[in-house]
C-alpha cells in the first residue's frame, strides 16, 4: 500500500498524424515509441478517451503483452494512465506477459470493458524490432472499425493526457496491489494474475483432456515437437501440454519468452520456424507445431515435416469437428474464412450443409458473426484458426483440436490430410510475401493492377502458360457486406477469378511497421491430381500473377521474401 494519495497530472502534448491502428493495432519500430515525445502516451490516451467516461469509471481493463522488448516499460505507462483516466481495476498477466487468446478469455470471464495488448504479433522483436499496442473491446475481440477510427481521430487532435507518474506496479508478485489517488474516492486496484490458468480452464472444458493425455503419454503415445518460438505461449505449452497432458519436457522447445524472440521473427511458417521443420525431417516426431509471439497463430506439421497449409488445417478441423466435445454440446452454427484463404473449407461446408461466410482479413469480422450466434469455427491463411470460445484466433486451441482428431482417428497427420483430399479434392494454395517494399511503388502497382482488371475487356481474357490456358471469369476489388449489421467494408484485395475456379489475389498488408508488404495469394482446385507438389502445380498461375502486376520490375525484387 502506497503512503499518501498519489498525484494525478494533466500533461500538455502535441498530436501525431500517423497513429491509425491497422488490423493488428498500432505497430511501429521500437525506436519511434522511445524517441518520439509522448508517442506512447498519446496513443494510450486516445484509447481511454474513445471510451465514454461513464463506462470507464471504476471499470475493469485487462493488460498483457507478448514479452517483447519495451513491454515492461509500456505496461507501467498503461497502468499510470489507466489510474488517471478513472479505470477502477487492472488485471495484468504475471511479469506483464499474457497471450492474446488468454487476454480475450480473461476479458470475457471478468466482464471487463476491454483489454490493452502489447504485441506486434509475428513481427521481429528486440531494440531494433517492432512494438505494438492493440485494443480489444468487451466481447474480447479486436476493436471494430468505428472504434479504431475514433481512436485515430482523437490521436490527431490530442492536446493533453492524464497520468499518475508516481504509481509503480510490481509485476513479479501475484495478487492485488491497491493505490490511493488524490481526488479519487475509491482506491485503484491492480491484480497480477497467473497468465495461464483462466485459458487452461477454458480449454479443459472444450477438449477431452483424458483422451489427449492418453494420446500424448499413454501406452501407445505419439511423439510431438512443440516450438513456442520464445513467445508468450511458452508457459502455456509447458503447463498444459507437458505438466498436465504428459508430453516430455524436452518435446517443448523455446518456451522461455525472450525480448528479441531469440533473434528470429516469431512467425510460425516454413521460413522462420525452420528449426522445427528440420527437427521433424528424420521422422522421430509424429506431430509438430509452432506458435507466434503472442500465441494466436499456429503451424501444424506431420511426420518428416509434412506441412499442413492453414486453409487445409481449418477444413480438416471442420470435417472432424465432433472429435471436440465442446461442439458435441453446442452444435455447429457456421464456418467462415477470410477471402484470401483457399476454398477448402467451402467444400466441407457444402457437404455438411453448414453456412459458410467469406470475410475480409481481420478477426473482428469473425467476432461479429460469433456474437450474433452464426459462427462456430473459422480460419485465415495467415496461420490463424479458432472457435467461438473466445474472440481471437487461438494457436493452442488449434493444436489441441488437431491432437483431438489424432486421438479419435488414430491416424497420422499425413493420412488424415490425404484422406481429406480423396474425399473433397484438393485446393492447392500458396502465398508470396514481398516484405519492406517501397510504399509508393507498392501503391502505384496496386492502382495499376486495379485499373487493368477493372477494364471490361479484361473479362474473358485468356492467359497461356505452357499447356495450361486460364480464362478470366471475374475480377474485382473485394468488398464485404456484414450479414449481421449490414456495414460495408471495401477495398479488401484485388481478385482475379478464372473459369476453372482458380484465383489470384493481390493485397497490401497493414500489419508491418517498415515499408509495405505486398502479398500474392494463388489457389487452384484439383479433383484428380491431389498428391502433386504445390509450387509446381501453381507455377503457371504465379507466372500470370507476376506478368499482370510486373511486380519484380516495379520493385526491383527477384523473388518473394517468404513463400507459404
Amino acid at each position: 500500500m502506497e503512503t499518501g494519495p498519489l498525484q494525478v497530472l494533466t500533461v500538455p502534448t502535441a498530436p501525431y498524424p500517423d497513429q491509425r491502428p491497422g488490423s493488428g493495432g498500432l505497430r511501429r519500430k521500437v525506436y519511434l515509441f522511445q524517441s518520439r515525445r509522448n508517442y506512447l502516451n498519446n496513443f494510450i490516451q486516445s484509447i481511454f478517451s474513445s471510451i465514454d467516461l461513464r463506462d470507464r469509471q471504476g471499470a475493469t481493463v485487462v493488460v498483457g503483452g507478448d514479452g517483447r522488448f519495451f513491454n515492461q516499460e509500456a505496461i507501467q505507462v498503461v497502468v499510470q494512465m489507466a489510474a488517471a483516466n478513472g479505470v477502477g481495476r487492472l488485471i495484468i498477466g504475471h511479469h506483464g506477459i499474457m497471450s492474446t487468446p488468454a487476454i480475450s478469455c480473461v476479458i470475457r470471464k471478468h466482464k471487463a470493458i476491454g483489454g490493452i495488448i502489447l504485441t506486434a504479433s509475428h513481427n521481429p522483436g528486440g531494440p531494433d524490432g517492432d512494438f505494438g499496442i492493440k485494443f480489444n473491446t468487451a466481447n474480447g475481440g479486436p476493436a471494430k472499425d468505428p472504434v479504431t477510427h475514433k481512436i485515430f481521430q482523437i490521436s490527431r487532435t490530442m492536446e493533453e493526457f492524464a497520468i499518475c507518474p508516481g504509481l509503480q506496479v510490481d509485476l513479479t508478485t501475484l495478487g492485488k496491489q491497491t493505490f490511493d489517488l488524490e481526488n479519487k474516492f475509491k482506491p485503484f486496484t491492480v491484480e497480477i494474475v497467473d497468465s495461464v490458468e483462466s485459458h487452461a480452464n477454458l480449454l479443459r472444458n472444450i477438449f477431452d483432456f483424458a483422451a489427449l493425455k492418453d494420446l500424448l503419454s499413454g501406452e501407445n503415445h505419439i511423439s510431438v515437437r512443440l516450438d513456442a518460438m520464445h513467445g508468450a505461449v511458452g508457459p502455456y505449452v509447458r503447463r498444459i501440454l507437458c505438466e498436465e497432458l504428459g508430453c516430455p519436457t524436452n518435446s517443448a522447445v523455446n518456451c522461455v519468452p525472450l525480448e528479441d524472440f531469440g533473434g528470429q521473427p516469431p512467425d510460425p511458417n516454413l521460413t522462420y520456424a525452420s528449426d522445427l521443420v528440420d527437427s521433424m525431417r528424420d521422422g522421430q516426431y509424429d506431430f509438430g507445431a509452432a506458435f507466434d509471439g503472442d500465441g494466436d497463430r499456429n503451424m501444424i506439421l506431420g511426420k518428416h515435416g509434412f506441412f499442413v497449409s492453414p486453409p487445409d488445417s481449418v477444413a480438416v478441423i471442420a470435417d472432424n469437428i465432433f472429435c471436440i466435445p465442446y461442439f458435441q454440446h453446442t452444435g455447429v452454427r457456421g464456418f467462415a474464412r477470410s477471402m484470401p484463404t483457399s476454398a477448402a473449407l467451402d467444400r466441407v461446408a457444402k457437404a455438411t450443409k453448414i453456412e459458410l461466410y467469406e470475410t475480409p482479413t481481420g478477426w473482428k469480422f469473425f467476432g461479429n458473426l460469433m456474437d450474433a450466434g452464426r459462427l462456430s469455427l473459422c480460419g485465415e491463411e495467415s496461420f490463424g484458426t479458432g472457435g467461438d470460445h473466445i474472440r481471437e484466433k487461438d494457436g493452442l486451441w488449434a493444436v489441441l483440436a488437431w491432437l483431438s482428431i489424432l486421438a479419435t482417428r488414430r491416424q497420422s497427420v499425413e493420412e488424415i490430410l490425404k484422406d481429406h483430399w480423396r474425399k473433397y479434392g484438393r485446393n492447392y494454395f500458396t502465398r508470396y510475401d514481398y516484405e519492406n517494399v517501397d510504399i509508393d511503388a507498392a501503391c502505384e502497382m496496386m492502382e495499376d493492377v486495379e485499373l487493368l482488371i477493372s477494364d471490361k475487356s479484361f473479362i474473358k481474357q485468356r492467359f497461356a502458360v505452357g499447356d495450361k490456358i486460364y480464362q478470366v471469369e471475374k475480377a474485382d476489388n473485394f468488398e464485404y457486406t456484414d450479414p449481421v449489421d449490414s456495414t460495408i467494408t471495401r477495398n479488401q484485395g484485388l481478385r482475379i477469378i478464372f473459369s476453372d475456379g482458380s484465383r489470384i489475389i493481390f493485397r497490401l498488408s497493414g500489419t508491418g511497421s517498415d515499408g509495405a508488404t505486398v502479398r500474392i495469394y494463388i489457389d487452384s482446385y484439383e479433383k484428380e491430381k491431389i498428391f502433386e507438389d504445390t509450387q509446381v502445380m501453381l507455377a503457371p498461375l504465379a507466372t500470370i500473377a507476376l506478368k499482370i502486376s510486373q511486380l519484380h520490375h516495379r520493385t526491383g525484387r527477384t523473388g518473394p521474401s517468404v513463400i507459404t
